[in-house]
């Protein structure tokens, strides 16, 4: 078999594990949280460890991948994964839970990271944009599967069955990883580890993320937040101090001179922090206003995910043809037409329009995607891709926390906090048809503000420009040879 449909099957697993997680929880999220007998507070906890463990290790794991080599981490990463996992499946309360769920984050980082910048690595230019949409086609399946998995394993067991999924498979990807994977990327291994770099970045990325949870979900006083942004501001200006000065920084900012890399990072932070809680708010609204069961609300939402995945292949492959921007301009424009159709839902909106809404989310995700992630990756050097995959993960990351905690402000500027805390533990079955419209009007006003985000990636987008001919995605076709 050629190396490059090595590569590609063995992340698949990976990511398609990934898809499961991110899903599988969405829609059975207060069941779970009722289970375990979690508090409003510690129900987001279980969903924004997995984001924060997975978005604090990202640059560690792309500087580390490019000074010992992307497939060891990698499988590090599947055996951590794995093994969080099971000890999720082991606990007995909350706050086990919210512990091994940033290991699995951890573990999701790795695996999310360098599948990525292994997939550049072995693919040749004009086949890149195909690969990485096939790569990200086994995250929409993995999604679907969570989306009707969670249902299901919940009717039939109990909440610890949504975890043992990850187990056999995450087993049988890691040794499946150490057999067959190879190194053929470049290796910097007499570079030093930038340690007081990495520390700085973790606070300030930290301190940043808590700072956004517990605003939105009332966790704390506001000095709380206020000296949490404090020592985000002060540790980013000690950060990019230092990073300025020394030789071999962990997070190379010489990438950002490159126009079409930067262009292409911002644009995705926007245009994950307007759609990254959409499902999620679909969820709640197919449970609560239109009182469908878990699993007949997993099952409406996976339309998305089938017009993403065959989408987001397309787009892919026609990217590598005609270039990015048509694809990321249209795909960014439709996406902020669904999200401001969302907005117009009303308690007598026939279902057949909210499926239609969907499906031109769909669409608007899957075109801008595959091509956005391309231009990303195809416009830094070889030897950079790691830390490159590892920015461009670090900014979906903290664009999907933003996303979270941006809807959860928005809403409660119209209702309640105490009805949004019934809602997040299941306790929505005596919910009156007047809250029932509060949360609608909540919803209006939190999608039309998403859209606006959106939108606003058009900007970055456009200015990105066209690659710079000079810039050597070339040598993926040579390490081939």
């Amino acid at each position: 078999m050629n190396y490059k449909w090595t590569v590609l099957t063995v992340t698949t697993i990976g990511v398609l594990m990934a898809g499961i997680d991110s899903r599988i929880l969405i829609v059975g999220l207060p069941q779970v949280a009722a289970a375990l007998h979690a508090d409003a507070e510690q129900a987001i906890w279980l969903t924004q460890a997995y984001t924060l463990g997975s978005t604090i290790v990202l640059l560690l794991v792309g500087r580390v991948s490019d000074m010992f080599g992307r497939v060891k981490i990698y499988i590090v990463g599947f055996a951590l994964f794995t093994l969080g996992s099971a000890l999720i499946s082991l606990s007995f309360g909350p706050t086990e839970v919210i512990a091994f769920r940033v290991l699995q984050g951890i573990g999701s980082g790795i695996l999310n990271t360098n599948s990525v910048a292994m997939i550049v690595d072995s693919t040749p230019i004009s086949e890149l944009g195909f690969s990485l949409g096939l790569n990200m086609s086994s995250f929409r399946f993995g999604a679907m599967a969570g989306l009707t998995l969670s249902g299901v394993l919940l009717a039939l067991f109990d909440w610890r069955a949504l975890f043992w999924v990850n187990i056999p498979v995450g087993v049988f990807g890691t040794l499946w990883a150490w057999k067959r994977l190879k190194e053929v990327g470049k290796i910097e291994k007499n570079e030093p580890f930038d340690l007081i770099g990495l520390i700085t970045f973790t606070v300030t990325l930290t301190s940043f993320l808590l700072a956004l949870t517990f605003q939105a979900y009332g966790l704390t006083e506001v000095n709380t937040v206020y000296l949490l942004m404090l020592i985000c501001v002060v540790s980013l200006a000690a950060f990019l101090g230092y990073e300025r000065r020394i030789e071999h920084p962990i997070l190379d900012l010489r990438l950002l001179a490159i126009r079409e890399f930067t262009g292409g990072v911002v644009a995705q932070l926007l245009n994950t922090a307007a759609w990254g809680a959409v499902l999620l708010l679909l969820s709640l609204y197919l449970q609560i206003v239109l009182g469908l069961s878990p699993f007949d609300a997993g099952i409406r939402l996976i339309p998305f995910e089938i017009v993403a995945l065959v989408v987001g292949l397309t787009s892919g492959r026609l990217s590598d043809k005609y270039g990015p921007l048509p694809f990321t301009t249209s795909g960014l424009l439709i996406t902020s037409l669904s999200l401001y159709l969302f907005s117009t839902v009303t308690i007598n909106t026939s279902y057949t329009y909210v499926l239609l809404y969907t499906l031109v989310f769909g669409l608007g995700t899957g075109l801008f995607g595959s091509p956005n992630m391309s231009s990303i990756m195809g416009a830094v050097p070889p030897e950079r891709r790691g830390i490159a995959s590892a920015f461009r993960s670090i900014m979906f990351s903290i664009g999907f926390t933003i996303s979270l905690n941006l809807a959860i402000l928005l809403m409660a500027t119209v209702i309640p906090y105490g009805l949004l805390s019934q809602i997040m533990t299941e306790q929505v079955a005596g919910l009156t048809d007047t809250n029932k419209l509060l949360f609608l009007d909540a919803m209006k006003t939190t999608y039309l503000w998403l859209a606006a985000f959106n939108t606003l990636a058009l900007i970055p987008s456009i200015l990105r420009g066209k690659r710079v001919a000079h810039q050597p995605l070339s040598l993926a076709d040579a390490a081939l040879e």
